[in-house]
């Protein structure tokens, strides 16, 4: 397909994410070179899901070209959530690691909330822990889940204006809908800095006709649920900015296997302002904003020792 000069200005998160990487490694380097120790990100991984594995070598291989130690702890499908907290338990208390993460999602016989409590909140670089987002709710400094972090410094770099804007937010998940929701809203004058949006919150059970209306009346759309092509053409006011946080890998007419988002992109990008590719939008911001909040850890940590 053919795309003409007045569609969509295409916000290239993968490029976004390298220029982050960029800044993060010389912050790294000035951090050291005043005596700290690199920072350490431990990984942890509950079975073999090919997915979550993909998932953490971009976060590994990341720490690599930025310069922060890493390490991935794989664990046995069979790992019961007692020796999983076991596992946390050691990190939370080696002085070495700075953050600690857990690829989610964990099998079912995992209790999901358990595992994110159990990562202390100094080390939490998902940003995950009750505590964390007890704060961010609080609009006071703590660590902020990567997606949603991720999701504002696109809107940010990409100049979009968010201040009494009316953003959408399709999904109410607890690590993606919810937090993104508080930053987009709250004020930008407090500790969170936030985008001072009027947000709409959609989810599973909004009709699809107040969906619609919804959506068309938004400057910013931010879809996050997995389901591919929910966003189409017609939901979308002209020169709206259209977030895809969403990703499934699905088969095309040919047979092969390709990754998709939530948003019917060929059709959206004839209207919309902005949009995000998937893949190469959120993905990669995610990761670099993980890699921030492990060196703001390592430097809160090293305060803290300090005083």
């Amino acid at each position: 397909m053919r795309f003409t000069s007045n569609m969509a200005q295409i916000i290239d998160g993968k490029n976004l994410a390298n220029q982050i990487h960029s800044e993060l490694c010389k912050e790294l380097n000035q951090f050291v070179a005043e005596g700290n120790p690199v920072p350490h990100l431990t990984a942890i991984i509950v079975g073999e899901d090919p997915a979550s594995q993909k998932y953490v070598e971009k976060k590994t291989q990341a720490c690599k070209e930025i310069g922060i130690r890493s390490r991935t702890i794989v664990l046995p499908e069979s790992t019961t959530q007692a020796e999983l907290l076991d596992v946390i338990d050691k990190q939370n208390k080696d002085e070495s690691v700075n953050g600690v993460l857990v690829q989610l999602p964990v099998p079912a016989h995992i209790d999901e909330r358990t595992v994110c409590n159990a990562i202390i909140a100094a080390k939490d670089v998902d940003g995950f822990n009750e505590i964390n987002i007890g704060r961010l709710a609080l609009d006071m400094n703590g660590i902020v889940p990567a997606t949603p972090l991720g999701v504002k410094t696109l809107l940010e770099r990409a100049n979009i204006p968010t201040f009494g804007r009316n953003a959408v937010v399709v999904g109410r998940s607890k690590n993606v809908g919810l937090p993104l929701s508080i930053l987009l809203h709250s004020d930008g004058s407090h500790a969170t800095k936030g985008l001072d949006a009027t947000v709409t919150i959609c989810h599973r059970y909004t009709p699809a006709k107040e969906l619609a209306k919804y959506c068309r009346q938004a400057d910013i759309i931010v879809v996050a649920v997995g389901k591919p092509g929910l966003i189409t053409k017609d939901m979308v006011k002209p020169g709206a900015c259209v977030i895809d946080v969403g990703i499934t890998r699905i088969q095309d007419e040919t047979g092969k296997y390709k990754l998709v988002g939530d948003v019917d992109f060929d059709e959206v990008r004839q209207v919309a302002g902005h949009i995000t590719p998937v893949p190469g939008g959120v993905g990669p911001m995610t990761v670099a904003m993980l890699m921030q909040n492990t060196i703001l850890a390592a430097k809160k940590q090293a305060a803290d020792r300090a005083n």
